[in-house]
């Protein structure tokens, strides 16, 4: 695999949150995570995954009035 693993710096700059957001996801088991001993990383394509999940369709059955 020559998947880049992220620290948890990295996707805070990346999702663009605090630090402090994605260890506080991370204790709580909201993302993603592989764990390696002490380390915490995240592996791209899964948050990736994990964000399409989340990702609001919208509604396309009511019209929005102006």
């Amino acid at each position: 695999m020559d998947e880049k693993l992220l620290t948890a710096k990295e996707l805070a700059v990346e999702l663009g949150v605090k630090l402090s957001t994605v260890y506080y996801w991370t204790h709580i088991g909201y993302v993603p995570t592989v764990k390696m001993g002490r380390l915490l990383r995240f592996r791209r394509s899964s948050i990736y995954k994990w964000l399409e999940r989340k990702e609001s369709k919208g509604r396309v059955s009511q019209r929005i009035r102006h």
